[in-house]
């Protein structure tokens, strides 16, 4: 099954093509410039596969929570691109594809995901793997680091809102955590596939981001203080 994948929720761009062989991903630090570099990033990685979009069985991206412009940008590639091929689209939660970004690098099978979401809180979810799959132990949501719980057990942290909150990790009492995992296309593409097999694919009218805050703009106070969204 071929798949592609985008992620635009944190400030990396992450673009991956990939089948049950092969994942080929470009991952790189891009600030503001996803909407510039997600199409030339997108022909690089088809190209190491020599793909075409017409080969493509399904597009995936990264829904959110994250960065409402980046998650925006994600989505609307996914949806132009699917609609021009009649491909369908699986939305993939950004905490979840963080939880199997730790899988992968750490095997980690318990995984708080934490991304910050400015305005002093964070994106957090908790995750366990159950067979190749995650069961949601907690759903994504926004709050402020204070007034993040977990179950009792062993968790691994994983992701930015850690560096942007050292005590977070601390409290919660983190067997381990890596701060510098992000959400990766690979890991999306993971998770897609047997959500495709599965039949769970949508058509890219009703692919739709997990925003989770849904506040869209920002006071002119807060924006003078610096707060991004």
């Amino acid at each position: 099954m071929r798949v592609l994948a985008i992620d635009c929720s944190t400030a990396w761009l992450s673009v991956a093509a990939g089948d049950a062989t092969r994942c080929v991903e470009r991952h790189e630090l891009a600030g503001q410039s996803h909407s510039q570099l997600a199409l030339p990033r997108i022909d690089a990685v088809l190209a190491e596969h020599a793909w075409q979009v017409s080969d493509l069985d399904a597009i995936a991206f990264g829904a959110g929570p994250g960065s409402f412009t980046g998650v925006r940008i994600a989505c609307g590639v996914a949806q132009g691109l699917a609609l021009g091929t009649s491909r369908p689209v699986v939305p993939v939660a950004t905490l979840e594809a963080l939880a199997q970004q730790a899988f992968r690098m750490h095997a980690a099978t318990r995984v708080c995901a934490c991304l910050d979401a400015r305005m002093r809180e964070v994106y957090i979810a908790a995750y366990e793997r159950d067979g190749d799959r995650w069961r949601e132990v907690q759903p994504p949501a926004v709050m402020k680091p204070d007034d993040v719980t977990l179950p009792r057990g062993d968790w691994f942290g994983a992701g930015e809102g850690f560096a942007a909150y050292p005590a977070l990790a601390q409290r919660l009492t983190l067997r381990a955590v890596d701060a510098t995992l992000t959400p990766s296309a690979c890991a999306i593409i993971e998770l897609a596939v047997p959500r495709l097999i599965a039949g769970q694919g949508v058509d890219a009218a009703h692919a739709l981001p997990l925003y989770v805050r849904h506040r869209v703009a920002l006071t002119s106070a807060e924006r003078a203080a610096g707060m991004r969204l």
